[in-house]
């Protein structure tokens, strides 16, 4: 009997799906969960258990320093930028690619229920004494780090050059990049050729990854403003001037440079976190005290937005009457740049996730926020060193659907009820890694290079 057209491309179609040839997964995934099984996964309870804040991080240091010593042919370095750790893997002539993991947490107290959280407390480099938890996932990014060394020490025939492991303090304070940089990290060990990064997204499912092909990240300042006012007592504020009622018109004021000034489809955020003035109901203080944090996607933006915060304060303090040495003060204390990823190796390592963890595990980037990233300090454009910085998945899916039918939403990083599921981003960033490290020090092809 003859067929019709429509049930013969049918029948073409359902042969075709059935000739398809399954996903294959990489030969070391196997042993990427046997390393997890095995130590991986207390090791991990241990860095959240101990958390240690910005430049603080002493004992995290020691452990990964020691972890890394384990590892067949790495040569580790202590003390690099104040508390990072570089190891040292070569294996013959060729690039240099540089893996980092940051390791400090941040002062917030824990309230995720986990049977392993944090109960730290520490002294900051402000000298201040806080809670510490890992809210934001470090933990998760120094553990694959070792479970990578551990693949790549097992295939040095499938790779050649240099492989330098950094193990960054103070991505919290955007510091401990630029320290690293400046503490000689590319001229004491070795000029990388690329610098690869991945960071733990609790907004991302699960075995998934995601990366740019240009912006993945924003720029961050930190802000300080100081408001000076003149002190009196509460039921006679004419006779002073009052620094919470000008910072007050200056946090409103703010606002305007993004609603007013800003060009409605360039993504900014200017917000203050922090209000400190006065200690009594019935005094007017002498000093109101702003933190505020600023984020841009480009660097004239950034610069546009720190100016006008600059012109603004001082307009206040013209408003009210100030005099010249008593205007508000802005400080900018701490920042980074924008996070870019190299298109074309971007694109390279795109295909390299999908082949490594399956098509359906890439999902395409989007950039859902503006946090910012001091990675990018690695990869400034007068390094010449080509970046590739990509998100692992840290939420079950279940988790998405079941606050979809209204349960419980899924905890923001720097989140006190902050968790991932620690197996699957570890398993699934340390095969990503690894597969992104093989396929740029392939031994002979296109990764090689002349290295250093």
């Amino acid at each position: 009997m003859r067929r019709s057209s429509a049930t013969f491309v049918s029948a073409l179609l359902i042969g075709s799906a059935i000739a398809m040839p399954a996903y294959a997964e990489p030969d070391y995934a196997p042993a990427v969960r046997a390393d997890y099984a095995r130590d991986l996964a207390q090791t991990f309870e241990w860095f959240h258990r101990n958390p240690e804040l910005s430049f603080k991080e002493t004992k995290t240091a020691a452990r990964m320093a020691a972890e890394l010593r384990k590892v067949p042919g790495v040569v580790v370095t202590e003390g690099v930028g104040g508390t990072g750790v570089v190891g040292v893997m070569k294996n013959g002539a060729g690039p240099v690619v540089l893996v980092r993991a940051d390791m400090d947490g941040l002062p917030v107290e824990e309230k995720s229920g986990l049977g392993y959280a944090s109960t730290v407390r520490q002294v900051g480099v402000d000298g201040v004494e806080t809670p510490v938890m890992h809210a934001c996932g470090h933990d998760t990014h120094i553990t694959s780090m070792i479970g990578t060394a551990r693949r790549l020490a097992a295939m040095t025939d499938r790779w050649a050059g240099t492989v330098m492991f950094v193990v960054q303090p103070a991505e919290e304070r955007v510091g401990g990049a630029k320290a690293m940089v400046a503490d000689g990290l590319y001229t004491r060990f070795a000029k990388p050729d690329y610098a690869l990064a991945f960071h733990v997204a609790a907004d991302l499912a699960s075995g998934k990854v995601s990366a740019s092909e240009g912006i993945q990240y924003a720029s961050s300042d930190s802000v300080d403003i100081i408001v000076p006012g003149i002190g009196a007592h509460g039921a006679s504020p004419h006779a002073g001037k009052d620094p919470v009622y000008m910072a007050s018109q200056l946090v409103i004021a703010l606002q305007g440079l993004i609603s007013r000034e800003q060009q409605p489809l360039k993504p900014g955020v200017i917000t203050v976190g922090s209000f400190h003035s006065g200690l009594k109901h019935n005094i007017i203080s002498d000093e109101a005290r702003l933190q505020v944090t600023v984020r841009a996607n480009d660097e004239a933006e950034r610069k546009r937005l720190i100016d006008g915060i600059k012109r603004v304060a001082r307009g206040v303090g013209e408003l009210n009457g100030m005099p010249e040495d008593k205007m508000p003060v802005v400080n900018v204390i701490e920042g980074t740049p924008t996070t870019i990823n190299d298109r074309d190796l971007a694109q390279r390592l795109n295909g390299v996730m999908k082949a490594a963890l399956g098509d359906d595990a890439f999902v395409p980037f989007e950039q859902k926020g503006m946090g910012a990233e001091d990675f990018t300090y690695f990869v400034q454009p007068d390094t010449g060193v080509k970046g590739y910085y990509f998100a692992v998945g840290g939420t079950p899916q279940a988790a998405f659907d079941a606050a979809a039918k209204g349960g419980p939403a899924v905890p923001s990083h720097h989140s006190p009820l902050f968790k991932v599921a620690p197996e699957p981003a570890i398993v699934t960033g340390t095969i990503a890694m690894t597969a992104a490290v093989l396929e740029l020090m392939k031994p002979g092809g296109a990764g090689a290079g002349a290295g250093q």
